[in-house]
């Protein structure tokens, strides 16, 4: 049954899974199972690339003996354990998909939902997030900070989703050019909207867990909560960090010149001594403080270009091509794709 879903390396792949895994050692089989028979019945060509994140217990043994029984299955081992983040962008850079799920490995996403997501990107989205419904969770270990950071994430970057976390679909091309950075994994459907991706939502089932415990706990959330704010420092401005500081520095600027033309008219026509006097102090330090501000955004802004350059980072997504009258959907790796014009084409 599964030889048949063999493929070699150079076969296009219409839809990649990935999960990080860290000690799930009794989740491991069945959520290979579940999720190669979904795929099986969706009938597109895939692979499932589980990533062992630094697992201590039988994980890695467990995931070499069912890469021989599913052909589709890609086991990727960590040197040590990185995080969720680091070892979902070292699965995501393993994908070869037109789709790259992106879901955990304890069956609180089910698998059974993939063809909800797949489904649904096939409507032109760049991403589309599984919406978490019903959960059983602790309300104030798990719920409460969800619905903060969520709230927080719609206000910073203006991306509509309920849920920024957990089960979600990307366009391969995308996901592939995402520079993931730890806590990154919660911010994907914001950080696709700033770059101007299209955005879709499904409601999933929020289920409990099949075996094990959570790595998860309550500290989790003023990671969360820094994320957000570095998210929003990314985002200010266009992602030009001397706009933001400029705006900081010439504020300080403006201060300065209220309090220093005071300290003035006092010194020459009332021969108030200003040298000493705590507005003149705090006018030097606004006045040092603003030069410190434009020298950071300077630095930042050179820092960011080069980053941007070296990494090849594009600030935008490519919907459709036009090209002779016909709209091409963007396909793998970005380029258009003349094979989904016609449909594309026809159903515009």
């Amino acid at each position: 049954m599964h030889a048949a879903s063999h493929h070699s390396p150079d076969d296009a792949v219409q839809i990649s899974i990935v999960s990080p895994m860290y000690n799930e050692e009794l989740c491991a089989r069945e959520f290979v199972r579940r999720v190669d028979m979904v795929l099986e019945v969706l009938g597109r060509t895939a692979e499932i690339v589980v990533v062992s994140d630094g697992s201590r217990d039988r994980t890695e043994e467990i995931l070499t003996e069912l890469s021989r029984e599913y052909p589709r299955l890609r086991a990727v081992f960590l040197s040590r354990n990185v995080g969720q983040s680091n070892a979902l962008f070292a699965g995501i850079q393993h994908t070869r998909g037109d789709y790259v799920i992106v879901m955990d490995s304890d069956l609180q996403h089910l698998p059974e939902e993939i063809p909800l997501l797949v489904n649904e990107m096939d409507k032109g989205f760049a991403l589309v997030s599984g919406s978490r419904t019903a959960r059983s969770e602790s309300f104030l270990v798990r719920r409460f900070p969800s619905l903060v950071a969520n709230w927080l994430l719609r206000r910073v970057s203006g991306c509509p989703i309920r849920d920024m976390g957990g089960f979600k679909c990307i366009r391969g091309d995308i996901a592939r050019s995402l520079r993931m950075r730890a806590g990154h994994h919660r911010l994907l459907p914001a950080i696709v909207h700033l770059r101007g991706g299209k955005i879709g939502e499904v409601f999933v089932t929020a289920a409990a867990r099949f075996a094990g415990r959570s790595n998860y706990g309550l500290s989790r959330s003023l990671d969360v909560f820094f994320d957000i704010l570095m998210l929003w420092f990314e985002a200010s401005f266009k992602s030009r960090p001397l706009y933001l500081f400029g705006r900081i520095g010439l504020l300080l600027i403006a201060i300065d010149c209220i309090i220093m033309p005071w300290l003035l008219y006092e010194k020459f026509v009332h021969d108030v001594d200003m040298g000493t006097r705590p507005p003149f102090l705090v006018a030097i330090m606004i006045f040092l403080s603003a030069l410190f501000v434009f020298a950071a955004g300077f630095i930042l802004e050179l820092l960011s270009d080069t980053l941007n350059t070296v990494g090849g980072v594009k600030p935008y997504v490519v919907r459709d091509v036009v090209e002779d009258g016909q709209i091409h959907r963007v396909g793998r790796d970005g380029a258009a794709d003349p094979a989904r014009a016609s449909s594309v084409h026809s159903a515009a």
